[in-house]
């Protein structure tokens, strides 16, 4: 049987976590300052525009309707193909102040009159969204986010324990912002189509990081003389095979997407291929070293409240739960 990791593989990853942790570190301090410098370039859904459906004559194509679209000076612009090919119908979104957005339709209809009559083309529907509207979905939109790390910590809780749950929310977060700050140095446009991509990251991240997770708790209970980290970085060799198998055929699948699937999901796309490289990288060198260190401080202050008297271990809840004495095959 074709295998990616020979059984037995040992290369040395918590060996230089204080490197990977600082290395992170300095990234996500760096997002955070590009955040209050330069900031995110949101699209219209943050912070407030128009949308014009749009039916145009056979022949025409995404390329041609924005290339027009922006010759007309219409700002902000992003066009969406809508439906069947032959449908011909697109939605073109395009910022705008709150003084401009009801001249946005007005502008896209007069682009029409300088090529087409009138018939050829027809103005189907136009939505405006106000600035106000924009920034309370963006604030809706992170609080999704930071929702959705809440409730894998609680999960991650309830199914390890607490040593084992804050490296993966703090991995989780890790992914996410990193992912932004791309966002920022690249000025691609971000949206509501983004921040879905951000939420479904979180969960694939999350995913990984449980299977690594996994295999640590069984490599604890199976071999309860090694040490955390020897027994952590045992875990992440023989999980190893899977995490890259399984990264590289959604990277693959995500690329071809990106290629070839148009501009509609392109930046999707991108944001899925960003999170899997860096959600792959987490969960092999941040989230291990996470639980590394929390596991060490948890042995130490044992160690005090045992010496300042054994009740006081139970009474402030630092027992752990017994580890699970099902095992996997390696």
């Amino acid at each position: 049987m074709f295998e990616l990791i020979r059984p037995g593989t040992k290369i040395d990853f918590v060996g230089k976590r204080h490197i990977w942790i600082g290395i992170s570190v300095v990234a996500v301090i760096a997002t955070f300052a590009l955040l209050f410098t330069k900031g995110l370039n949101y699209g219209i859904d943050f912070t407030g525009g128009a949308e014009v459906q749009v039916k145009v004559p056979a022949g025409w194509d995404i390329a041609k309707l924005r290339n027009d679209m922006e010759a007309g000076g219409v700002k902000g612009l992003k066009v969406q193909q809508i439906g069947d090919v032959d449908a011909r119908q697109f939605l073109i979104k395009a910022q705008g102040d709150e003084s401009s957005l009801n001249k946005i339709s007005q502008q896209v209809e007069g682009v029409f009159q300088k090529t087409l009559k009138q018939g050829e083309y027809e103005l189907q529907r136009v939505d405006v969204v106000g600035p106000a509207a924009g920034s309370s979905l963006r604030m809706s939109g992170f609080l999704s986010m930071f929702y959705a790390l809440l409730c894998i910590l609680v999960y991650v809780t309830i199914r390890f324990d607490y040593r084992y749950s804050p490296g993966a929310v703090l991995a989780l977060f890790h992914d996410s912002v990193i992912t932004v700050g791309i966002f920022i140095l690249t000025q691609k446009q971000f949206d509501l189509q983004i921040l879905a991509a951000l939420l479904a990251l979180i969960g694939y991240s999350n995913n990984d990081t449980i299977i690594v997770y996994d295999r640590v708790r069984e490599t604890i209970h199976q071999h309860p003389e090694l040490p955390i980290d020897q027994a952590v970085n045992r875990a992440v060799n023989e999980t190893l095979g899977r995490t890259i198998l399984t990264s590289a055929c959604t990277f693959l699948t995500v690329f071809a997407l990106w290629i070839f699937g148009g501009k509609v999901i392109e930046d999707f796309a991108f944001t899925l291929m960003v999170g899997i490289v860096v959600g792959t990288y987490s969960s092999i060198f941040i989230a291990s070293s996470l639980v590394i260190w929390i596991s060490n401080y948890h042995d130490k202050r044992l160690k005090r409240l045992n010496a300042q008297g054994g009740g006081k271990i139970k009474k402030m809840g630092f027992v752990p739960r017994p580890e699970p004495k099902a095992s996997l095959n390696p």
